[in-house]
């Protein structure tokens, strides 16, 4: 298993033992921020220096959604992804925007690597 993913599994570990320190948080270069929790529809997430970029993820409420002509209800979610120009070209950001969109979309896809 690459480093990063023991890490990662190591400083959840720790966070779902309510055991995390301020030195498991550091030195990242991505946030993810999740308002939804919160009950926030939307907003513009600030990107913590000197990370690069941040994800907002906000609630998920029922909408009505028009599919092959016919409203219907679906569950919708506002993502929005801030990063600094500088360091991360707009198109690649808006690309992994809606790779993330699809992978929520269809996480059978994401958990089975399809």
């Amino acid at each position: 298993m690459p480093t990063s993913n023991k890490q990662l599994l190591i400083t959840r570990k720790k966070a779902k033992d309510g055991k995390i320190a301020i030195e498991d948080l550091t030195g990242g270069t991505f946030s993810i921020t999740n308002g939804g929790t919160f009950g926030s529809m939307m907003s513009t997430p600030i990107i913590n220096p000197p990370q690069s970029a941040i994800l907002g993820m906000h609630a998920t409420k029922e909408r009505a959604v028009v599919e092959n002509g016919q409203v219907v209800v679906r569950p919708m979610m506002y993502l929005a992804l801030s990063y600094d120009h500088r360091i991360i070209d707009g198109r690649e950001a808006v690309l992994t925007l809606v790779a993330i969109k699809d992978a929520l979309e269809e996480p059978a896809r994401l958990l089975l690597d399809l």
